[in-house]
């Protein structure tokens, strides 16, 4: 139980640090964050979470980590689905949180309330393909990251910055694309409260984020010097 909690906790600073720089400070151009402030918001609730709740739960705060981990043969089977659903009600409850804030504003307008998308709802316009290319690869490499950075015989005690690292860099690249989502929990927990169209799209950031994910595990456990 202490495990899901820091999952629950985890995955909600994950949304409200990520998606509430997109929605409450990205949205003001005279504060100067952009694209790469949200992306390193992103980053930063990784890092900080790595340290504060890694050596309870693991940090996963993503189903595809958790898939991918299992993947890897780093996870239990049996741990999955409460681990899932600890960080999709987590990512909920952030998103809660953050549209109370938001809706606090005279003026507010939901809008696309950080929700991932593709098409008209892409943030550059991207295709449906173009959008799952971009999750599988991305998701795919971040889980190459994670892997590599907590193994045995990596440096100990940098895994939570390369981590984060990875994930800034991830944003940086797909923000444009699909509002990036390498993670169902995150992309879950906006569409709930966009509806119509983020809802009619989530398969997509279920689908891709999944198979990124067992693949690096696959071939991770191909490539690592020994198996744990």
């Amino acid at each position: 139980m202490k495990k899901l909690v820091a999952e629950f906790i985890g995955t909600l600073w994950l949304v409200l640090g990520g998606c509430g720089s997109a929605v409450l400070a990205a949205a003001y151009p005279e504060l100067g964050i952009g694209f790469a402030g949200v992306a390193l918001a992103f980053g930063l609730t990784v890092v900080t979470m790595a340290y504060a709740i890694g050596h309870i739960s693991g940090c996963h705060l993503n189903p595809a980590v958790s898939i991918g981990l299992w993947a890897g043969g780093r996870f239990d089977v049996k741990d999955l689905a409460p681990y899932i659903g600890a960080q999709v009600l987590g990512g909920i409850a952030g998103a809660a949180i953050l549209y109370i804030i938001a809706s606090g504003q005279p003026n507010f307008e939901l809008g696309g309330f950080a929700a991932n998308g593709f098409g008209e709802h892409s943030p550059g316009g991207y295709s449906m393909v173009a959008a799952l290319v971009t999750e599988i690869a991305m998701t795919f490499m971040f889980l190459i990251i994670i892997l590599g950075a907590t193994h045995s015989k990596a440096p100990s005690g940098f895994a939570g910055l390369a981590i984060g690292l990875g994930l800034t860099l991830i944003h940086l690249i797909s923000i444009p694309v699909t509002n990036t989502s390498v993670n169902p929990a995150r992309s879950t927990s906006q569409a709930l409260f966009v509806g119509d169209w983020a809802l009619g799209q989530l398969w997509l950031f279920w689908v891709a984020p999944i198979i990124g994910a067992i693949l690096a595990g696959l071939v991770f456990n191909y490539l690592s010097p020994e198996k744990k």
